[in-house]
């Protein structure tokens, strides 16, 4: 009898002339994940000098072991500087960017720049673009920093962003007129390291098990896949929830019984900074009381949209103007279809008031809820019209039993690179052919949807197909994944190489 969870979340291939799910092999059982692309050979990167007069940030990112008190709970993690998340890192527009990851892990690492378009070398894609730093090894990451934003940084190594290691990366816009009287910077994440696992052994049972029992901590005997512990399965808008089940989430590193609060004052208007550098987590987010303005996505000017809340996908930004009223109020992340592990609370505080309890609801989240694919961009953020000089298919497939995720056909390391040459319209017909929603991000390059939004990542639903287009404006080898850290692990990543 066919398994209703492998009906449901198997890829649907029959009669679509795609590859078959067979096609999707060589999963490993190691926590490696998938097979990986030839080894290269890397030696340091080629040292890049300041223009004349060009400000220089610097700062040094020591990745280590930590204790981290998340509300009573001491969690053993890793992190950069000895905090979750680690330094906010600013700079403007134009200003050249001089990092040093310092690597005092037990592991290998790298520091990859999400949604920076940066020179190659600097982008932290092992085996692609750079040698892991070796344990007590160190990289010096320079590049200058061409469009403002809001941004973050992560390592792109195994799962290690399902530990600590994570910080924004806010660049500011010279020009922008600003016409907010404060700024937060909300990072929003699911939790499971040092809860009696670590995203290593989450990964290594998700292989090991088809996606069964070992991450979702419940007995999955022979082919009754029909319930998911802690997961909901099939509801609109994304498919089935993600594939671990998390004990906690966080906003800021704090979870809902210790929540960060931030203080202000009543008719203040606050630029909120959204991040979403959760795993396996979607988050729908409002703020209780409020309507938020939304004005940028992935650092992209949109027509400014105001929503009673939210979807934030991983990997994904927004900002949004809010005008603050008197009181204590929730701001809430839910987690998109997962029934346990409560969600993530912060506090607003702008006058007297009662604390929300850490399952605050606030009805926003109960009404409409914006996706943000569907904003409209601002005229000033429209890729420029031109007819597309190539167009290549992006069809992410996969299954949970067993647990392989793979692009048009094969795992990383398995499928052929993307090619395209420096100066092509390159048009990404990008396809979801399984029944999980899939964070689509694309390295060193920005991306117009059909509407002309600018984005670099963009959550694809269950059998949803988008025409990406980007201007093959920055040589390399470049990596295009879904950023769900699992799926990605599991074989979901591409290259996209330029050729002569």
């Amino acid at each position: 009898m066919t398994s209703p969870l492998l009906s449901r979340r198997n890829v649907l291939l029959a009669g679509l002339g795609v590859a078959s799910t067979a096609a999707v092999t060589a999963c490993t059982s190691s926590t490696d994940g998938m097979a990986r692309m030839p080894s290269r050979s890397f030696g340091p990167p080629s040292p890049v000098t300041p223009s004349p007069g060009q400000r220089v940030v610097e700062k040094t990112l020591t990745a280590k072991p930590v204790s981290l008190d998340l509300g009573g709970r001491t969690v053993a993690t890793w992190a950069y500087n000895g905090a979750t998340p680690g330094p906010v890192i600013r700079a403007t527009a134009g200003d050249f960017l001089r990092l040093t990851l310092d690597n005092q892990l037990p592991a290998e690492s790298t520091i990859h720049w999400h949604g920076i378009r940066l020179r190659n070398a600097a982008d932290g894609v092992p085996g692609l673009t750079q040698a892991p730093v070796k344990t007590g090894g160190s990289y010096v990451y320079e590049f200058t920093a061409p469009d403002p934003g809001t941004y973050f940084f992560h390592p792109h190594v195994g799962v290690q962003l399902d530990r600590g290691l994570y910080a924004p990366l806010i660049i500011d816009d010279p020009r922008e007129p600003g016409g907010y009287d404060a700024e937060w910077v909300l990072v929003l994440d699911d939790w499971i390291d040092g809860t009696g696992t670590t995203p290593d052994e989450v990964l290594a049972k998700l292989i090991a098990d088809g996606g069964g029992a070992a991450a979702h901590g419940m007995g999955m005997g022979g082919m009754d896949h029909g319930s998911m512990g802690g997961m909901s399965m099939g509801s609109g808008p994304w498919g089935d929830a993600g594939d671990v089940t998390y004990p906690m989430f966080l906003i800021n590193g704090r979870p809902p019984t210790d929540p960060d609060v931030l203080t202000a004052r009543p008719g203040q208007r606050v630029r909120l900074r959204i991040i979403n550098a959760a795993s396996d987590t979607i988050f729908s987010l409002a703020l209780g009381g409020h309507r938020l303005t939304v004005t940028h996505t992935d650092g992209y000017a949109v027509q400014p949209t105001t929503v009673g809340a939210l979807y934030v996908g991983m990997g994904e930004r927004y900002d949004a103007i809010v005008t603050l009223a008197d009181g204590v109020f929730p701001l809430v992340a839910r987690p998109f279809g997962k029934t346990s592990g409560g969600q993530a609370l912060g506090v607003i505080r702008t006058g007297s008031g009662v604390a929300p309890a850490p399952d605050a609801n606030p009805v926003e989240l109960d009404g409409q809820v914006l996706i943000g694919s569907q904003l409209q961009p601002a005229e000033s953020a429209k890729l420029p019209a031109k007819t597309a000089d190539a167009a290549l298919d992006l069809t992410l497939q996969g299954s949970m039993k067993p647990y392989q995720w793979g692009i048009n056909g094969a795992p990383y390391g398995k499928n052929q690179p993307l090619t395209v040459k420096a100066g092509q319209r390159l048009r990404l017909n990008a396809m979801n052919m399984s029944m999980m929603t899939h964070p689509l991000h694309v390295h060193g390059h920005t991306f117009a949807l059909p509407s002309g939004l600018r984005k670099d990542t963009v959550l694809l639903a269950p059998m949803q197909a988008v025409a990406i287009d980007l201007d093959a404006d920055n040589p390399g080898d470049w990596m295009v994944h879904c950023h769900n850290a699992y799926h990605g692990e599991a074989g979901m990543m591409i290259a996209l190489a330029y050729t002569t």
